[in-house]
């Protein structure tokens, strides 16, 4: 499909066995201008462009990594990349329901790495989501305190919708300048005896 391709969004967690449901979807980076995806048995094939902020930085090549899949050595985005491109492009992995599910399944990232790329995208928004996130998950992923208080420097000044198009009731977490759906901050999805 592209000699550089780099497997990456919802395809990269599933990858790496963190996908929460298997998704009949490929996506990959390239720098090839590729116009539309194609089927090819059943499974969807999405090419997506390099985040603009990386091209202009010469960082294209940021977190991605050579792993052995069955013999073939392919290029994948590390878990790190992964986690802030999901937040970044929540599209490219589905409800956030499947995304937050996913990124929880993830058991330790390397937290110099997440906050190296996600100051690299520069987009205050995605640095919001992914601090919210983290701030739920600290204890799970044990997010020390500076890392948080990092990310908080380059929060949206003004508050942002983690998703515009969502029309059920929503709450500011002003801590994150983020305005979330109560779903997501109640986890609706869970059976309401899961812990019985």
């Amino acid at each position: 499909m592209a000699e550089d391709a780099v497997i990456a969004y919802g395809s990269a967690l599933d990858l790496h066995g963190k996908l929460h449901t298997i998704q009949n979807r490929f996506i990959y980076l390239t720098k090839k201008r590729v116009m539309t995806s194609f089927d090819f048995r059943d499974i969807k094939y999405q090419a997506v462009s390099i985040p603009l902020a990386l091209k202009e930085l010469g960082h294209e090549s940021f977190g991605v990594q050579s792993i052995d899949r069955l013999g073939q050595e392919v290029l994948v985005t590390s878990l790190e990349r992964t986690l802030v491109d999901v937040l970044d492009r929540p599209y490219l992995c589905g409800s956030w329901e499947e995304i937050w599910l996913s990124l929880e399944s993830i058991e330790y990232v390397d937290m110099d790495q997440v906050l190296k790329y996600a100051l690299l995208l520069a987009n205050s928004t995605t640095i919001a989501k992914l601090g919210f996130f983290l701030d739920t998950h600290r204890e799970a992923l044990m997010v020390p305190e500076h890392y948080l208080e990092a990310l908080r420097k380059h929060c949206p000044v003004k508050p942002h919708y983690i998703d515009r198009n969502q029309s059920q009731p929503q709450k500011m977490i002003a801590k994150w300048n983020l305005v979330v759906p109560q779903s997501l901050i109640n986890r609706e999805w869970e059976e309401p005896n899961a812990n019985i």
